[in-house]
């Protein structure tokens, strides 16, 4: 189990919700305020998470604009 997933089991664990509606809200929430999006990342090239993918997002878009041509391993 990864340390986010476990972390995520404890504050299930931790709280009471009336229903699964507000589980979801509440732990999306949670979700949402836990992870730093500005967070440099390693594994993204020291980028943070949303500059990596916007990055795969124009790699992708400009690879579909370009069907004929072959990829680059």
């Amino acid at each position: 189990m990864t340390k986010v997933r476990l972390q995520i089991v404890e504050f299930v664990h931790r709280h009471r919700f009336a229903g699964r509606d507000e589980a979801r809200v509440k732990i999306a929430t949670w979700i949402a305020d836990f992870y730093n999006t500005r967070r440099r990342h390693t594994a993204a090239d020291g980028l943070p998470p949303i500059d990596y993918e916007q990055r795969i997002m124009t790699a992708r878009a400009a690879t579909r604009a370009r069907p004929g041509e072959a990829i680059a391993a």
